[in-house]
């Protein structure tokens, strides 16, 4: 008996990890609203400034604190939450603290690195199965009563976390990097080039490692007076939760009531420049929505690169256009990469009845 438990550990583990995601997304999803409403209404009281948005009202100071708890939870909860679902209970304080984890920078080296939602989801993973792997251990009633309160949560948080200290940090730190180099070697060439690169990293994790290498990359050229790349940027992070709200909104057949209340929160997130207002829509279909939003967001910076668009700014969205040489281009580049976005993942997307089957 106890041999065919551990045997069916890892059973159906395609079905296991989609019910997962979808119970961490039902979870998060308030907390991205609450995140992405109070940013909306405090940023769009701000001015532009050499900080990004610059919020100078007490009041809208105060929502603005409240906004980014939001938003600075968000990925905690996500992890915690894809963790309960695969192990249960006892998996979601190490999946809180994991989560936590991988969304603040850790040292490597010289360096620091940090790896958003992208680490988040393999390290909920992680932590799921190892749980459900230390519940099948056998011991005496004594340690059982505290396994679930005490050793599973400790001693998950302590391998795992070390693990991806000591183990994946680094390799991650590696391709930043390298994508940093690459950046920088295109910046010598084609602008159009340039613009479709930065866009694919933008959208690529929404907000983790490799599109904070690409923020990164523009702001340290905003410093030598050299706005273009910015421009390319801050375009780009509109782009995928724009797309992702204005395809749950039309193709009623091919989204649901939750997928449209994600999908006005996301539209609001794009225009302050928010690009996790994706995430709820990758973690539940990330095969689809991901080549749409990198496409999109990619059409965005390529038509910012080729009519020159600037930022002055380290922020994107709407809410900066009048930080920009063109307040007009700019918008449209937004719309037009959100609408090509869009437009693939609804073609992508199976209608809800299929889906079910």
């Amino acid at each position: 008996m106890a041999d065919s438990k551990k045997a069916g550990i890892f059973a159906e583990p395609g079905k296991a990890l989609l019910k997962a995601f979808n119970t961490g997304v039902s979870y998060f999803i308030p907390v991205v609203v609450v995140g992405g409403v109070f940013l909306a209404f405090s940023l769009a009281t701000g001015k532009a400034g050499d900080g990004g948005m610059e919020v100078t009202n007490p009041f809208m100071q105060n929502l603005n604190l409240i906004g980014m708890a939001g938003i600075n939870m968000m990925i905690p909860v996500l992890a915690a939450y894809i963790a309960y679902s695969l192990g249960g209970k006892p998996a979601l304080a190490p999946g809180f603290v994991l989560g936590y984890l991988v969304n603040n920078p850790v040292p490597v080296g010289d360096t620091k690195v940090s790896t958003g939602f992208l680490g988040a989801m393999i390290m909920a993973i992680c932590v799921g199965y190892f749980v459900k792997w230390m519940k099948t251990w056998k011991t005496n009633d004594t340690i059982r009563t505290i396994m679930p309160i005490l050793i599973i949560p400790i001693l998950t948080s302590l391998v795992l976390g070390l693990f991806y200290i000591y183990v994946l940090a680094f390799p991650l730190s590696v391709v930043m990097g390298w994508l940093t180099d690459v950046l920088g070697n295109l910046q010598g060439g084609s602008a159009v080039v340039l613009g479709i690169v930065i866009g694919l990293m933008t959208a690529f994790d929404m907000g983790g490692p490799v599109n904070k290498t690409a923020s990164t990359f523009t702001m340290a050229l905003m410093t030598s007076a050299v706005y273009g790349p910015n421009g390319m940027f801050r375009v780009a992070v509109a782009v995928p939760p724009i797309a992702c709200g204005i395809a749950a909104l039309v193709a009623r057949s091919k989204f649901d009531d939750a997928d449209r209340q994600m999908g006005i929160s996301a539209i609001f997130m794009g225009c302050i420049g928010i690009t996790e207002g994706a995430i709820p829509f990758a973690v539940k279909d990330l095969g689809r929505t991901l080549p749409g939003i990198m496409v999109g967001s990619a059409v965005g910076a390529a038509l910012a690169a080729i009519q020159g668009i600037e930022c002055y700014v380290p922020h994107g969205g709407f809410i900066v256009a009048l930080a920009t040489n063109n307040v007009g281009l700019f918008a449209l580049d937004i719309v037009v990469g959100a609408l090509v976005g869009a437009a693939i993942l609804v073609a992508m997307k199976p209608k809800l009845e299929k889906t079910e089957k």
